[in-house]
This record gives C-alpha cells, structure tokens and sequence, in this order.
C-alpha cells in the first residue's frame, strides 16, 4: 500500500490538471507561451503518474482494469472480475 500523502498527491494534481485542461488548450492553440509558463507546473497532464485505484501502486498498473497486477491476480483468482478465469492447457 502506498502512503497516503502520495496518493492524496497523485489525486490533487488530477484537479489541477482537470481545472486547467481547457485553459491550456486554448493558450497552446494561440501560441501565448508566456501565459502557460505562468500556470501552475502540476497542471500539466504529463505530470499524472497511472497508480493502482485500490492500492496506490505505481508500478505493474493495468491500463484495462485500473489496478496493477498484483491486485489483479488476487481479485481475478477469487473471482471478483467477471469474464477473467485462469488459463490452463
């Protein structure tokens, strides 16, 4: 489990980069550089770091099902995610 200051860190910058969205669109499509130098640096979406929704994990995160693997592998072999079985042949 990750600390919950990261995680809280992680939610914060998902605001800002959704209050600012629209706002950074439209300075990009007019060129006013200057301008978006000034906005805050979390409001840029290349900030955002993909992480487990149940466990903060950073790393081993499936894009599909918003949870890393580990969490994956535990749900789907207790049957918590429909359609997932374990392959055997």
């Amino acid at each position: 489990m990750a600390k919950k200051s990261i995680i809280a860190r992680e939610v914060k910058r998902a605001k800002l980069v959704a209050k600012y969205a629209e706002l950074r669109k439209q300075l990009k499509a007019e060129g006013r550089w200057d301008e978006l130098d000034l906005l805050p640096r979390n409001s840029n979406p290349i900030r955002l770091h993909n992480r487990c929704k149940l466990t903060g994990r950073p790393k081993g995160y499936m894009r599909k099902f918003g949870i890393n693997r580990v969490t994956f592998r535990e749900m789907a072999l207790s049957g918590k995610i429909p359609g997932i079985t374990k392959a055997s042949w």
